[in-house]
């Protein structure tokens, strides 16, 4: 269940001690046992409002944040030179949250109504009022098969358990497009203390403290880092460089998509994809030890890195359905169906009578859904384990990495335990026990080992004035959703790459004294053991693209003695057609004072059509369509949800995100 109001409060004094144990640190002076007196430490506090305003939503940001960061070098102690701590403190309150709490808060969504295309006299209502078809607005539970009324979902006793009301509701999908004949389910929005449906224990169950000040929880994500440096040197000219305590660790050299970068998992929730990396990745406790050979007779310089992350495993935080942000809209899909298992639920356009159209149908609990997340717990086989070779030789710059890590995205896999509503005996909680079903959407979450091999490279070429960078990985381990297997997953090989150009250029007639940057990059993702094929209705197996690419364009201009850079950051997903504009000005007003003012516009075909396992046929016969057998799987019958987002993409999937942007900094 949820966490108490009165247990997250105690990190509030936990924070006030942490701050103070920072001030005392900034103001200790006097020299300590070593070679050399204690440096000044270097304190700097910064103020960050973000207000953005969301196209036809209104409010969608109100955040507040105070950064403080203490950096203090302590020179040599023992066997260490040039010994360093360094303590970032962050913490955030999003009033958003409350401001506009008819979209995101306590008072978020509503009833709904599911879309029906067929009429059933006298079959049970399920979410009340909302979407409709325009054919047939009637919603319908599908009532009166083997198994009885609505196989066990109750929406209108409250005494009774596992009650789901059609309150606090949206249809999955309804901000992007209509059901328009797919299928569909109610998604519960509020904050999970004040309606706990669909929340995954560990994973997706913010409450509302939590959401809007997300740095103060269980893993006191208010010390944003906490680290200690040091090196120790050798006869021979070279060192050996460490670095321990909670971090980010910054493979790669690319922006905005991740190749190498893949130590650290994002937090998405803060702004999507489009925040620097910086900001949005979530440090974690580790240790670095480098090895700097310097110069050698091959090569200008050498050094060789070992990165083990011994923190308990995070994943990304994806954004919970409710709040403003959920990359994909992945955590609603996931809120949804927990609840479909947990309380059952009605799901549109579902049943195929041999009549025209399909019919809304009632599932009962632990039938269709997601069960649980299987978050790794700590245990040294569980830690993350990274290596990196980093030279370079007549002025090209390169890396050759490797790391076994955990999947930072989950993967959904089928096969788990369930019960048959189709079946008078097995829909019914106290008898038999439930068992796997082939093709059924039933999952639990897991978080698969990846192994990882990869380089990096970046080398000037000063006939042109570019800066070229190189990035390319390749993985095994990651798992992807797949029609074609019983239990709707398979794993693949996955390459990626990224080619990266930047380069000073004057545009006379925009600025004739001041060179503009720019800077594109091209991502490229390749799927080796992708699987499709065609069936009667259309393609089965795996949604994610077996090739695609995204390209970025910043163009950067610089006036007023570089107080004024108007700049303008595109980005164009080609199979996933979708394009994203953020041109924005930013304004130092003082040495202290900075403003920007932007905005964040996307184009293109949004939502995507796959393959929904309607014609799955887990029960064989009860959810055969004619002439399939028990194990033919799907016929291809798709609509937008739930597997037309990983074809959509992140910047597809946020079409009707546009936004205006507004950012104040201060920095005392």
């Amino acid at each position: 269940m949820r966490k108490s109001a009165k247990k997250d409060s105690r990190n509030a004094p936990l924070a006030a001690g942490m701050l103070t144990l920072a001030v005392g640190v900034a103001h200790t002076g006097g020299a300590a046992a070593g070679d050399m007196p204690n440096e000044e430490a270097r304190v700097d506090v910064v103020y960050e409002n973000a207000t953005f305003a969301r196209r036809d939503v209104g409010l969608s940001k109100f955040r507040n944040t105070l950064k403080i960061d203490i950096d203090r070098q302590l020179g040599r102690r023992g066997a260490f030179d040039d010994v360093g701590v360094n303590l970032k403190l962050r913490g955030t309150f999003d009033g958003v949250y409350r401001l506009n709490e008819d979209t995101y808060g306590n008072k978020a969504g509503g009833a709904v109504r599911l879309e029906n295309t067929v009429g059933i006299p006298g079959s049970s209502v399920a979410h009340g009022e909302g979407l409709g078809s325009p054919t047939n607005p009637l919603t319908a539970g599908l009532a009166g098969l083997p198994g009885g009324g609505a196989f066990g979902f109750n929406s209108t006793d409250p005494s009774a358990p596992r009650y789901n009301p059609n309150e606090g509701m949206v249809v999955l999908g309804e901000h992007l497009h209509r059901t328009d004949g797919g299928v569909a389910f109610a998604v519960p929005v509020r904050p999970c203390d004040k309606d706990s449906r669909g929340c995954i224990k560990d994973y997706l169950d913010a409450t509302r403290q939590e959401l809007e000040s997300p740095e103060f929880n269980d893993r006191w994500d208010f010390i944003r880092e906490a680290y200690v440096t040091g090196s120790v040197p050798f006869d021979d000219g070279s060192s050996l460089f460490m670095k321990v305590g909670k971090q980010q660790v910054v493979w790669g050299r690319t922006d905005l998509f991740r190749v190498l970068d893949v130590i650290n998992p994002v937090d998405y929730s803060r702004n999507n994809i489009y925040d620097e990396l910086q900001d949005i990745r979530i440090p974690m406790w580790i240790m670095q030890a480098e090895y700097r050979a310097g110069a050698t007779e091959t090569f200008d310089d050498l050094n060789f890195a070992v990165v083990w992350n011994f923190d308990k495993f995070r994943p990304h935080n994806i954004g919970q359905c409710g709040s403003p942000n959920v990359i994909l809209d992945a955590g609603c899909f996931m809120r949804g169906m927990k609840n479909l298992w947990d309380n059952g639920g009605t799901v549109a356009n579902f049943a195929n009578l041999g009549l025209p159209g399909l019919a809304a149908t009632d599932f009962g609990p632990n039938q269709i859904g997601i069960r649980k997340a299987h978050l790794p717990s700590w245990s040294l086989a569980n830690t993350q384990l990274g290596v990196k070779l980093e030279g370079q030789k007549s002025g090209v710059g390169f890396s050759l990495n490797a790391l076994t890590y955990r999947s930072q995205l989950p993967s959904l896999r089928g096969g788990i335990p369930a019960r048959n509503p189709f079946d008078p005996v097995g829909a019914v909680d106290t008898q038999p026990q439930p068992h796997p079903y082939p093709y059924l959407i039933a999952f639990d979450l897991h978080f698969p080992r990846v192994n990882l091999i990869g380089g990096s490279m970046d080398l000037q070429v000063d006939a042109i004035k570019s800066v070229f960078r190189l990035e390319a990985a390749l993985t095994e381990g990651e798992e992807f959703p797949n029609g074609l297997r019983k239990r709707l997953f398979s794993e693949s090989r996955v390459f990626r790459y990224v080619v990266g150009w930047d380069r000073p250029t004057f545009i006379p007639f925009l600025n004739k004294s001041r060179a503009f940057l720019i800077s594109a990059q091209l991502f490229g993702q390749h799927l080796l053991d992708h699987e499709l094929e065609d069936r009667p209705f259309g393609k089965v197996g795996m949604p994610d693209w077996k090739d695609n690419n995204i390209f970025t364009l910043l163009l950067k201009g610089f006036y007023l003695n570089d107080r004024l850079s108007p700049q303008v950051i595109m980005a164009h997903d080609f199979r996933g057609e979708a394009t994203t504009i953020a041109p924005s000005i930013d304004w130092l007003v003082s040495d202290n004072l900075k403003l920007t003012i932007g905005a964040n516009v996307k184009v293109g075909r949004g939502a995507r059509k796959f393959d929904d396992c309607r014609t799955c046929n887990p029960f064989h016969p009860f959810s055969a369509s004619p002439g399939q057998g028990p194990n033919d799987g799907s016929l291809g019958l798709g609509g937008f949800e739930p597997l037309g987002r990983f074809r959509a993409g992140p910047i597809g999937m946020a079409q009707e995100e546009d936004e205006l942007q507004f950012v104040m900094q201060y920095k005392f």
